[in-house]
């Protein structure tokens, strides 16, 4: 399930990813991002995960399909999870997401808070 977080507001986008995740969900999300590139441009995207995500094949190709034509369209990305792997992930991501024009970082859960006043700078 992928539910947008209140705290969402003009470019900014603020998602909780969690459960089983299909690909009709995914393009229903995908949907929505793309509205946002088309009356904003750039946007900025904080993705809060549960640890608990059961991503369909289709899914996932469709998020990375999504993701890497729209490389341009986004100017932050902050990842908000527990897992030490995933931050581990995004710290060595970063210099290529820069190369690209995207600054990404991680956050523990519990820096939910900090998260959102980064990706709203």
């Amino acid at each position: 399930m992928i539910n947008m977080l209140p705290e969402s507001e003009g470019a900014i986008i603020g998602v909780e990813v969690s459960g089983k995740i299909d690909s009709e969900e995914e393009n229903k999300w995908i949907a929505v991002f793309d509205d946002l590139i088309k009356e904003h441009g750039n946007i900025n995207i904080l993705i809060l995960l549960d640890g608990k995500i059961h991503y369909g094949i289709d899914a996932a190709y469709d998020d990375l399909k999504w993701t890497f034509k729209n490389l341009k369209n986004m100017n932050k990305l902050a990842i908000v999870s527990e897992s030490k792997v995933l931050g581990w992930l995004v710290a060595a991501d970063s210099p290529f997401g820069k190369l690209a024009g995207i600054s990404e970082k991680h956050f523990e859960t519990s820096n939910l808070q900090d998260a959102w006043r980064w990706v709203k700078e």
